[in-house]
């Protein structure tokens, strides 16, 4: 198997965490976002939407975007599994792993954020302030979320989730803009219980390959 990603990429983060959770090898193929690598014809022949990550099964097959990578993972190795087996329960795992993937990190992703300076000619302190105004909006809406579940030590229950491997990255993000994480109680105590895990502490940026100060 092999993972097509970027250190800093939060969706590859989330990959990352998951194939770590489960215990997978893989080859890591480093993809400079900043470099403009993933726009190569090398690249666009891996993947078409010219995104990281990409993930390539021991068929030669390839798979983009990091949910339906993780998905089917936890299809195919289900154990340890990712999602609860109780509908109910599966629903709401997805439900805040879907707030950050789908509300919080299409806003602040590395080509947005671009676009932004380069385009729309905001300055690095109006393009931060963007950045801290959206992930602030989506990191309340996810601890207001979690309160309502029963206390756990991670996002739903006694064992990591899609959820956390979508939360944790987007943490990592946040504090590199300096967000606030001010009345966040909940989803810091998640954060902290799950940077005690190996799995998280192998995935995380400083661990990657490509790492760069």
């Amino acid at each position: 198997m092999k993972l097509y990603n970027y250190f800093r990429s939060s969706a590859s983060f989330r990959v990352r965490i998951a194939l770590a959770l489960k215990g997978l090898p893989y080859d890591y193929i480093p993809v400079h976002l900043v470099k403009g690598e993933h726009q190569s014809e090398a690249y666009r022949q891996v993947s078409p939407t010219t995104l990281v990550p990409t993930f390539e099964t021991d068929a030669g097959e390839h798979l983009t975007q990091s949910m339906a990578i993780i998905e089917y993972l936890d299809e195919t190795h289900p154990e340890p599994a990712l999602l609860p087996q109780d509908p109910m329960a599966r629903a709401q795992v997805r439900s805040l792993a879907q707030l950050v993937a789908c509300e919080i990190h299409p806003l602040n992703n590395l080509r947005v954020l671009k676009y932004l300076v380069k385009e729309l000619k905001l300055d690095d302190e109006a393009k931060n302030t963007w950045y801290r105004h959206w992930c602030r909006d989506g990191l309340e809406a996810f601890e207001r979320q979690l309160v309502q579940f029963p206390p756990s030590t991670y996002c739903w229950g006694e064992t990591p989730t899609l959820a956390d491997c979508c939360l944790v990255p987007q943490i990592f993000n946040a504090r590199r803009f300096n967000t606030s994480f001010d009345g966040l109680p909940r989803t810091l105590a998640v954060f902290d219980a799950c940077m005690q895990h190996e799995a998280f502490q192998k995935a995380q940026p400083s661990s990657c390959p490509d790492n760069e100060p």
